[in-house]
């Protein structure tokens, strides 16, 4: 039984270079704590260093070698033994010594002569707050890792929504294979780039490009609302066709809605995927649908998927189409600027072009089916 109440003791480790001194304190403290003691700072370091590490240390200021102030400045330093408290023990009782004391790490001073009563009394007093400390800090540990394991999970669950909303479009649309993806990696490397504008750096923070390459696989979601005779044709549509095809951005809009209306709460990354599958087809000159909106007036999210969404399409095979190579969708998109297209999204484009071309490459639906 004394073993284990032994184990169950606090551990003191006292350093200081006078044997009396060594001997008084362990006097005092045996009985209630467990107590260590080394004659020197370097041989305190090398038992801190072997570990296990005492709960509280009472440092001798004025040594040879290492002085008190050098070895708590040393601990301090050292995230293994930071949280030590440290008590120094000295003769000084100038304030100058206190304040430089405080400023080296010590929590507290005991001077000499020693007193019994006050050496416990100071002991237990930063063992209690040790106590609470580690305590909160064990609290604040677990807390952090749920809140992390948390984030993980709602993202885990943003993510699959989202694909698998995607996918579902993606099925009514066989020749698209890996466009949802492509497009998404397009969104958010132009973003990045287009970031380093200052003009555009506040509204496209690292937060809101996540949550743009998340909301991008749902820009042709309405697709699944368009019948299969027009969104299967193996051909180019009839104007009539075309107006029913139109609608698929209102469809999109419109269901990404509902499903947030369901929640009961605006949600980020819903906002921007409204954004995106209503406005993509949007043209800078206002000549696009399903609002002629023009310039500004259309969202950004859904300028950047224009270019990206173009892009894709044209150097990828459609039924009534071959791939169109890059440097001719590229030369297809500058020419696209101030009429199509934002000019400063373009100008981002192009700086990046070759980055569209290696993720192209990378998601390719097979090895012939986009242009090199």
């Amino acid at each position: 039984m004394g073993v284990g109440i032994t184990e169950e003791m606090p551990t003191v480790l006292v350093v200081d270079d006078t044997v009396d001194n060594l001997q008084f304190m362990s006097g005092i403290l045996q009985g209630l704590y467990k107590v260590k003691v080394a004659n020197s700072g370097e041989r305190a370091l090398k038992i801190l260093e072997r570990g296990p590490l005492p709960d509280v240390i009472l440092l001798d200021v004025i040594m040879t070698g290492i002085d008190g102030y050098e070895v708590c400045k040393q601990l301090k330093a050292n995230p293994v033994t930071a949280a030590i408290p440290v008590i120094f023990l000295t003769a000084r009782s100038d304030v100058e010594d206190e304040t430089r004391g405080f400023e080296s790490g010590a929590v507290d001073y005991i001077t000499k002569p020693f007193i019994a009563a006050v050496v416990l009394a100071r002991v237990k007093a930063q063992l209690g707050l040790k106590r609470v400390s580690d305590f909160l800090r064990d609290q604040n540990g677990f807390l952090e890792q749920e809140v992390e394991r948390r984030t993980r999970e709602v993202s885990a669950i943003q993510d699959v929504t989202i694909m698998a909303m995607a996918s579902l479009s993606e099925t009514r649309d066989n020749e698209t294979g890996n466009h949802i993806r492509r497009t998404q990696h397009y969104v958010r490397a132009l973003a990045i780039q287009l970031q380093k504008d200052p003009r555009f750096a506040r509204e496209l923070g690292d937060n809101t490009i996540t949550m743009l390459f998340k909301s991008a696989p749902l820009h042709d979601i309405g697709k699944v609302g368009i019948a299969d005779n027009i969104l299967l044709k193996p051909g180019r549509l009839t104007p009539e066709e075309f107006e029913v095809m139109k609608t698929h951005t209102t469809l999109g809009r419109d269901s990404i809605q509902h499903a947030e209306d369901s929640l009961g709460l605006e949600v980020e990354f819903l906002k921007l995927a409204k954004e995106i599958a209503y406005s993509h087809q949007e043209k800078w000159d206002g000549s696009g649908y399903p609002q002629s909106l023009r310039g500004l007036d259309i969202p950004l999210s859904a300028r950047l998927m224009a270019i990206a969404d173009v892009y894709d399409a044209l150097i990828s095979v459609r039924v009534y189409k071959p791939a169109m190579s890059h440097e001719d969708a590229v030369e297809l998109i500058v020419k696209g600027s101030g009429s199509h297209f934002d000019p400063d999204l373009v100008e981002a484009f192009v700086a990046i072009k070759d980055e569209f071309r290696a993720i192209a490459r990378k998601f390719s639906d097979d090895e012939h089916a986009h242009g090199s």
